[in-house]
Parts: C-alpha cells; sequence; structure tokens
C-alpha cells in the first residue's frame, strides 16, 4: 500500500526556532518531521509519513501575506504532497489565521485534503472554517496529546476518500456548509419528535443550529468632551515593571488594577507589558505605544478631555477565553461606572 505523502505546516515556535524574537523568520522548509510533527508521525504508523515541514514566523505570515503564500505554494508543488496538516494552533490568534490561511491556499491550488486543529474561539475558526477541515481542540498546546489521534484519522479518511459522517462525531467543526442526504426517517416525523422532546424537557439535538449574535446597545454620544472623565482599559497587558499582580502571558486569570495619578509618561524604567503574544520589544520601550497616557495627559492639559481617570486596567488578551473577558469586563465596568467615568478607550496590541 501506498504511503500517504503528508507536508506539514509549523510557526517558528512549534518549528524549535524561537519565540516572539523569532516570529518574522521567513518561510523555510525542514526535510524530517519536527515538534508537533513527531506525534503525527506516530498517529501516521505504516500509512504515512511527514515528507517535509514548512516553518514561516507567525508575523512573518500575517504581515506579508501573498509573498509568503507564494513562497508555500512553490514548496507543495515541489514536494508533491497527498495532504497538508497545519498546527494545531489551538488558540493562538495568529498562528490559526496563518494556519488557516495555509489551507485554504493549498487546498484551492493543488485541490489535496487540508486538515488543522484549533480551539473554538480561534480567529482563524470564523476565517477558514469553510475551507478546510478543523478539528476542534483545547485552548492550549497541553492539549496536545489528544488534539493529534481525531487530526490523523480525519485526515486519513480524506485522502482515502472515504464518506464522512456529521461534524460532530468526525471531530471537526462545522464548515457552515449543507449537504443533501438520505435520512431513515423523514423530516415532518424527526422535527415532531425534537418538539415532543423539548416540551418533555428531554434533550435533543437540532438539524440546524441558529447563529448566535452578541448585541450590544451603543450608549449615547458624550456632548461635551472638555468635562468628560476618561478611563483607560487595555488588554495588551501594560503593567508596572515587574508584572506585581503576575498576570499571565497568555490566558489571563485575572486582571490588574493600577494608579496613574501624577504619571505623564509610561517609561521603560516603569512599565512594561505581560502579554505574550506580541513581540515586547517596542511595547517595553514605551508603553505609551499600547495605553497612550502620555497623549491623554496632553489632552487633559489643552482642555480637550475634562481628565483623565486615575486607574486604569489591563490584562492580556492572548488565548484569554470569551467567558473570562466577559467578567473582567463586566467587574471593570461596574468599578468605572461608580466612579463617574463617562468614557472609556480600550486599547489592544
Amino acid at each position: 500500500m501506498k504511503k500517504i505523502r503528508v507536508l506539514h505546516y509549523l510557526n517558528q515556535f512549534y518549528g524549535g526556532i524561537g519565540g516572539e524574537d523569532k516570529a518574522d523568520v521567513p518561510v523555510q522548509v525542514k526535510e524530517e518531521a519536527v515538534g508537533p510533527g513527531l506525534a503525527i508521525k506516530a498517529a501516521l504508523g505504516e500509512d504515512g509519513d511527514i515528507i517535509a515541514t514548512i516553518i514561516c514566523g507567525d508575523n512573518y505570515f500575517n504581515e506579508n501575506l501573498e509573498s509568503a503564500t507564494a513562497e508555500i505554494l512553490k514548496l507543495v508543488e515541489q514536494y508533491k504532497p497527498d495532504l497538508l496538516i497545519a498546527g494545531p494552533a489551538f488558540n493562538a490568534g495568529r498562528y490559526g489565521m496563518a494556519c488557516g490561511g495555509v489551507c485554504k491556499a493549498v487546498g484551492e491550488t493543488f485541490s489535496i485534503p487540508t486538515v488543522t486543529g484549533m480551539y473554538i474561539e480561534s480567529p482563524g475558526v470564523d476565517g477558514y472554517r469553510k475551507y478546510t477541515y478543523i478539528v476542534e481542540t483545547g485552548n492550549s498546546a497541553a492539549d496536545m496529546r489528544r488534539a493529534i489521534p481525531p487530526m490523523v484519522t480525519l485526515a486519513k479518511k480524506l485522502v482515502a476518500g472515504e464518506p464522512l459522517g456529521d461534524p460532530k462525531s468526525e471531530g471537526y467543526i462545522s464548515r457552515g456548509l449543507r449537504q443533501n442526504y438520505f435520512h431513515t426517517e423523514r423530516g415532518s416525523k424527526r422535527a415532531v419528535d425534537m418538539l415532543l422532546a423539548k416540551i418533555k424537557g428531554e434533550p435533543f439535538v437540532t438539524e440546524y443550529p441558529m447563529p448566535e449574535f452578541d448585541r450590544v446597545a451603543p450608549n449615547p454620544h458624550i456632548l461635551d468632551m472638555s468635562k468628560a472623565t476618561i478611563a483607560l482599559v487595555t488588554s495588551g497587558g501594560i503593567v508596572p515593571k515587574g508584572n506585581p499582580d503576575r498576570i499571565e502571558s497568555s490566558s489571563a486569570s485575572r486582571f490588574g488594577c493600577y494608579d496613574i495619578t501624577g504619571v505623564t509618561d509610561l517609561t521603560a524604567d516603569t512599565y512594561q507589558t505581560a502579554h505574550g503574544g506580541y513581540d515586547p520589544v517596542y511595547a517595553n520601550l514605551d508603553a505609551d505605544r499600547v495605553l497612550p497616557v502620555d497623549v491623554l495627559r496632553e489632552m487633559e492639559a489643552a482642555g480637550v478631555i475634562g481628565k483623565l481617570h486615575n486607574l486604569y486596567y489591563a490584562t492580556v488578551g492572548n488565548g484569554t477565553s470569551v467567558a473570562n473577558a466577559k467578567k473582567y469586563a463586566a467587574a471593570i465596568g461596574a468599578e468605572l461606572k461608580e466612579a463617574g467615568v463617562d468614557a472609556v478607550i480600550l486599547t489592544s496590541t
């Protein structure tokens, strides 16, 4: 039996090159299994082998989308794989977008199966679920051992051309595509059965889940900014030097509140970023680039705003779950309302 020729895509971290300081490394290739590829190779067993690993820095890919994609497509053409596996990326935003982008480009250009793995809240899911198969994973690499087997199982089925079951049974995230098929029971009976189950309080699974939209009613605009109290909140991880609250660099479990009374400039000696999802060099040199205290102090002195609130709030958005983000927002919002703050400037990275 012919072995499946697998091409694997990784970012700089999982490719063993480095962390954020190496996020700008260009496309390169290693003709061996690397990092998570070793687990993929083991799961493939005698059915396949990783013929090469393409590695690219997250920043490089996302900032040079067209040229990086073109470089990767040339490598795919050179190696002629039967299958491309990307990641898994878990909840890493830029990595997820890169894995999705590579899978989409390769699938559309060469008409070969592509598989990746992501946490359901990764931005790569909504961006690329229609173009590739995304196996649902946990939100961190701690889930690596559980994530790899279903990715490989699904990949084997795709290469073999085997019919797939529904997304839940196959372990991949719904692609939002509808397919016709023959059911053993007609639709009217299934609908009545679901209705009866609902009336009885029994569990049932809808065949057509509706999207959930988070709608927020906008507040009225501020009529006179010269009398308004403005607060700063950031998910960019700007904290006093030394990170006194030990806010995690990823998947933050807390937020911090810091007094900036009398502070007009966030210097490299007094502030830093705790964020692990972007290159910290420029933020550490001048944290005002993420949290613009200096500019707001100038606006305060010029009378453009009434005053800058004496407290700012910070957490890290990198990998932080939506549930935790909502919890932090509710707590911070309640404190700001009690303090009489009129508006918030929310900065990211």
